[in-house]
């Protein structure tokens, strides 16, 4: 596997800053089950989970995972220090309060409706009087709620990727918003939905770390970019059965 040296000999600073406890304490979001999923007797799986584990291995402590179920959660967890490392989408809202690595996988969000919907388009969503169901606190809640100009958004009362669908149907919504896996799994069994064509957002999954920890962010960086390269993002979707694509090297 190909390692840089900066990336393979973590420094005293940069280990301080991953593992202040001795240990990596890394948030995986089961909410997202592109990038994570626990199977019926605990076990768990998923590019997430692979990360993880490699970047302890590689850091030498043990690991120690903060399980949740949102995006959001993943977030309040870096945000208060409990985690130190997450995995979440690169969101400029969130900036304030947490550093991120390159992307190391690029997801989509994506509009579905039912069959005989009159929206079309990406452009016939955001009308007045169209009502999108969201996941609460997710990348593409926090991105739709700047980008929406005239539709109203509902939120669900938790996260996830596919956490728009169950309000949608609840509420009797015109669109429901998320992340393409789930919602392309959800229509091919719901025959009648559909998908709206093209995706409303390009979701940058990164690795994110609690801000003001300098040396473990610079460590993380390279780690990303390596795991990229060494092949281990692309094997850990397919081998969780995952279409993803794996995101461009940045360096």
């Amino acid at each position: 596997m190909h390692t840089s040296d900066k990336a393979a000999k973590p420094s005293a600073a940069a280990l301080k800053d991953l593992a202040p406890t001795g240990k990596l304490r890394a948030a995986i979001n089961y909410g997202n089950s592109v990038l994570a999923q626990k199977g019926p007797n605990g076990e768990r799986g998923g590019v997430s989970v692979a990360l993880a584990t490699a970047l302890a291995e590689r850091l030498n402590v043990p690991i120690e995972f903060v399980e949740v179920q949102a995006a959001g959660k993943s977030f309040e967890a870096l945000a208060t220090g409990k985690a130190d490392v997450g995995f979440i989408g690169i969101e400029p809202a969130r900036a304030a309060e947490i550093d991120y690595s390159p992307p190391y996988v690029i997801l989509e969000g994506v509009y579905m409706v039912r069959k005989d919907s009159p929206l079309k388009t990406l452009e016939d969503v955001d009308k007045p009087g169209i009502t999108i169901g969201i996941g609460l606190a997710s990348v593409y809640d926090l991105y739709l709620t700047r980008m929406i100009k005239h539709a109203k958004l509902v939120r669900a009362k938790v996260g996830g990727g596919a956490a728009g669908i169950p309000v949608f149907l609840e509420q009797n919504l015109d669109v429901a918003a998320g992340v393409k896996q789930p919602f392309r799994d959800y229509v091919r069994d719901h025959s009648e939905m559909r998908l709206i064509p093209g995706a409303f957002q390009q979701i940058r999954q990164a690795m994110g770390t609690p801000k003001g920890r300098p040396a473990g962010l610079a460590y993380l960086r390279d780690f990303v970019e390596d795991m990229k390269a060494s092949g281990l993002v692309a094997e850990a979707l397919k081998r969780s059965g995952q279409d993803a694509d794996v995101a461009p090297p940045e360096r």
